[in-house]
C-alpha cells in the first residue's frame, strides 16, 4: 500500500492521483440551490481562514460559500488534474509556488488592475493572475532559555556545523519548507542546495510534519531551534501554556539577505473556468480590505501587504528585513524541488 508521504509526494509532483482525502483534505460549507455557490480551495488552514469566510458570509448573505481545505501543493495538483471540470472558483494558497504552478498551465484568470494595484507589485503575479494577501518570512525559531542572540548563526548554511548536531528541526514534507528550498535553488543553485540538504541530514536534523510542531518541540526543550515561518511564534505566545513575554521561543532573522530569511506570500487567484467569477472577485476584494488585513496582522501575526495597515508590534518592521532577492514566480518549480529532496535522501 502506498505510504502517506509517497502519496503526497506524487500529488505534489502533479501526477494523477484520484483522491486528495488521503493527504488530509477537508470540506466546509453547504450547497446552494440558486446557483450562487462559491467554492474555494484553501491551502491555508481552517484556523486562519474560517474567520474570514464567516465575515464574508455575513457581509454577503446571498453568496453561499463552500471551502475545501488541504495542502497548497496538493490542491494545486488536484485543480490541474480537474482542469476546466474543477468545481473550484478560487484558490487561496499558503505560498506563491502553488499559485505559480497553476499560472504556468493557464488555469488562473487575469485579475483587474485595480485589484493588483492594492498590493506592491513584487508580491503579485507578474502576469496579473494572482494577488498576494499576506507576507510570511522564513526564520530560525530558537529556545531563548538555552541560546542567546549572539549564539545564533549568521547564515542558514551554518546550521550544518557540529555545534548544531541533532538540535535543529525542519519539516521537509511541508509546502512552506519546500518553497524555501525552491528559493534556495534559484538563488544558490541546485548543487549548493543539495549539498546543504545532505549536510543537514548528516548533522542529525530532526524531521517534523509541520511548522507548529517544530515550534512546540522547541518550547518543550526537545530541540534548540528550527526552521519555520515567523508567525507561528505569534500564535505560540497566545495559545501556549506560557504566554506573552515569558514564551521561551524567539525568532532569529538571518542578516545580510541570507536565503534563510526568504519572504513568501499567501495569495489568491480565480480559476479560469470558474462559474462564479463575479463572486470570486468580490471575495478577493473583501480579503484585501483593511479589516481583513488587520485580522491577519493582529490575530495570525503575518505581515499585511496593504500599505498603511499596522503590523504586529513585536515583529521587526517588514521594510527593515534584509531579505534575499527571490522572484516569486520562480517558486513554481516544486517538482524540481521534490526531485532534489529525494536525491538528497530527505524525502
Amino acid at each position: 500500500m502506498t505510504s502517506r508521504r509517497s502519496l503526497c509526494l506524487l500529488i505534489t509532483a502533479l501526477l494523477a492521483v484520484p483522491s486528495l482525502a488521503a493527504c488530509g483534505a477537508g470540506d466546509s460549507g453547504g450547497s446552494a440551490g440558486d446557483g450562487s455557490l462559491l467554492t474555494i480551495y484553501s491551502g491555508r488552514d481552517a484556523e486562519y481562514v474560517a474567520p474570514i469566510i464567516d465575515r464574508f458570509r455575513k457581509a454577503h448573505p446571498d453568496i453561499h460559500v463552500k471551502v475545501r481545505y488541504g495542502d497548497s501543493a496538493e490542491l494545486a495538483a488536484t485543480i490541474r488534474e480537474e482542469g476546466d471540470r474543477s468545481p473550484a472558483d478560487l484558490f487561496f494558497s499558503q505560498d506563491a509556488g502553488a499559485l505559480g504552478a497553476l499560472q504556468g498551465v493557464g488555469l488562473l484568470k487575469k485579475l483587474p488592475q485595480a485589484t493588483l494595484d492594492r498590493v506592491p507589485a513584487e508580491f503579485n503575479s507578474a502576469a496579473g493572475d494572482w494577488v498576494g494577501v499576506t507576507g510570511r518570512v522564513r526564520v530560525l525559531a530558537y529556545d531563548s532559555r538555552k541560546l542567546k542572540e549572539a549564539d545564533l548563526p549568521a547564515s542558514v548554511f551554518d546550521l550544518t556545523q557540529p555545534r548544531w548536531k541533532g538540535k535543529i528541526g525542519w519539516a521537509p514534507t511541508n509546502a512552506s519548507f519546500q518553497s524555501f528550498v525552491t528559493g534556495m535553488r534559484k538563488v544558490e543553485g541546485d548543487a549548493k542546495t543539495k549539498a546543504w540538504l545532505e549536510a543537514m541530514k548528516a548533522n542529525g536534523t530532526q524531521a517534523y510534519e509541520k511548522n507548529g510542531i517544530i515550534r512546540d518541540a522547541i518550547a518543550s526543550g526537545e530541540i534548540e531551534a528550527g526552521l519555520i515561518n515567523h508567525y507561528y511564534i505569534i500564535e505560540g505566545r497566545t495559545a501556549g501554556e506560557v504566554k506573552g513575554n515569558d514564551y521561551p521561543v524567539h525568532l532569529h532573522f538571518f542578516p545580510n539577505g541570507d536565503i534563510g530569511t526568504m519572504v513568501n506570500v499567501s495569495g489568491i487567484g480565480i480559476l479560469s473556468g470558474a462559474g462564479q467569477q463575479a463572486n470570486a472577485q468580490r471575495f478577493i476584494d473583501f480579503v484585501l480590505e483593511r479589516p481583513q488585513q488587520e485580522y491577519f496582522a493582529r490575530d495570525v501575526g503575518e505581515y499585511p501587504l496593504i500599505p498603511g495597515v499596522p503590523q504586529d508590534p513585536s515583529l521587526p518592521p517588514f521594510a527593515s528585513i534584509t531579505r534575499p532577492k527571490v522572484n516569486l514566480a520562480d517558486l513554481a518549480d516544486l517538482q524540481g524541488t521534490q526531485a532534489l529532496l529525494q536525491q538528497a535522501g530527505v524525502l
